[in-house]
């Protein structure tokens, strides 16, 4: 039951729409910081996912950060029209930023994995 109870907080926490809240920070106050967040959260939260030992949880969690983030900028899109969708990114969209983002913290994730991964042996 514990064990059930820590997967699901996990998976709870993944559902954090990181990538949007990075990009609403550099969007909205000109900081990275958000991204710093989002590489240092998400890394945490791969750290007890490989100590949990359910690696599928690593994949549905970033596959609902990412679908939640991409309804957020969705949704900004909607609220701030121009400002947000045709010129902040250039030369990307918000779209291709917010897959690329996704795609490179991985980077961080599997890297925070193998290294869990020595250090439990």
């Amino acid at each position: 039951m514990k064990k059930l109870v820590i997967r699901t907080l996990i998976f709870c926490m993944y559902c954090f729409p990181f990538v949007y809240y990075s990009m609403y920070q550099d969007f909205e106050y000109g900081s990275l910081f958000g991204y710093l967040i989002m590489i240092v959260g998400t890394s945490i939260l791969a750290f007890f996912v490989k100590i949990s030992g359910k690696p599928i949880l690593f994949i549905i969690g970033n596959i609902a950060t990412g679908l939640i983030s991409l309804y957020f900028v969705y949704k900004m899109e909607v609220t701030y029209g121009i400002g947000w969708d045709e010129g902040y990114f250039k030369p990307l969209t918000p779209y291709q930023l917010l897959l690329l983002v996704s795609v490179l913290n991985l980077i961080p994730q599997f890297l925070v994995m193998k290294l869990t991964k020595t250090v439990k042996k």
